[in-house]
């Protein structure tokens, strides 16, 4: 015991703690200035690139990627040569991380799996920022694409993140990716109506409208013929696909009012009642 306490007294003694900091000090200052000057590179760097991709115009998502790949790169080698700079063995703590790195990797595996996705995202471009897209049973405008969440903002004002990996094994829906988009409003007449008269009225509604393009022209086709209604649908192209859900909402009920003006009767379904006469049966 007498022996473990003389080692205990020489270890945590005042000189040789003085000694271990006086060595120690000097190249935690250095290693920390040269993390600083990396660090002050990379907000030179990414002002600069920022200012650079919004002259050039690069696709947001583009940019976004080159400025998350210029943080990481450049802070990663200020963080190795600041080590360095407190004599660490960087090759030998890399050796050491990886066994590590390996279970963190297992446990870790599901963020992983949505870094990788995020890379697929970026090469394969289903959708960039800015677009509308409806995946996952989530409809809304993208605003950020991340190393491991896509984040979008839904018509009612959420912000739903979702993970790349999810994205990726999903269907995607873009609205806004080709330049026109077409909307198919079904409509329901009664089945003694005039189908001609009631694709006139339709599509008087959109006729000059200059949301909708004149190429290819609007039409108003049969769909079903049922027993008591007849389903007709407009389709005509949008301009602007960005304002699909308002126009969509404004046709159906435009649609609603010109029939009724036009007399053109909506289909209802109707029930006959038949009294049940007992006598009658016996005499027949």
């Amino acid at each position: 015991m007498r022996t473990i306490l003389q080692r205990l007294q020489e270890i945590f003694s005042a000189d040789r703690i003085a000694n271990s900091v006086a060595h120690f000090a000097p190249r935690f200052v250095i290693g920390l200035i040269v993390f600083l000057v990396f660090y002050l590179l990379y907000r030179v760097l990414n002002f600069l690139l920022a200012r650079m991709t919004r002259r050039a115009r690069v696709e947001p998502t583009a940019a976004t990627f080159l400025l998350m790949a210029v943080k990481y790169v450049v802070l990663i080698v200020g963080l190795v040569m600041a080590l360095e700079e407190l004599g660490l063995d960087v090759t030998t703590l890399l050796e050491g991380l990886g066994i590590v790195g390996l279970a963190l990797g297992f446990a870790a595996k599901d963020t992983l799996s949505n870094i990788v996705a995020g890379f697929f995202l970026f090469w394969d471009k289903p959708f960039v920022i800015g677009d509308l897209i409806e995946v996952s049973d989530e409809y809304g405008e993208v605003r950020e694409i991340t190393m491991r969440t896509t984040r979008i903002v839904t018509v009612d004002g959420k912000l739903v993140s979702i993970p790349n990996s999810v994205i990726v094994n999903s269907k995607i829906r873009s609205y806004t990716m080709i330049p026109h988009l077409r909307l198919d409003i079904d409509v329901t007449i009664g089945v003694n109506e005039n189908i001609s008269e009631a694709r006139e009225v339709i599509l008087g509604i959109v006729r000059g409208d200059e949301r909708f393009l004149k190429e290819p022209p609007p039409e108003v086709v049969v769909i079903t013929i049922g027993d008591y209604f007849t389903k007709i649908e407009l389709k005509v192209w949008l301009r602007d696909p960005r304002i699909h859900i308002p126009v969509r909402e404004e046709l159906r009920e435009a649609i609603k009012n010109a029939l009724d003006k036009a007399g053109i009767v909506m289909p209802y379904e109707t029930i006959e009642l038949v009294k049940h006469d007992p006598d009658r049966k016996e005499q027949e």
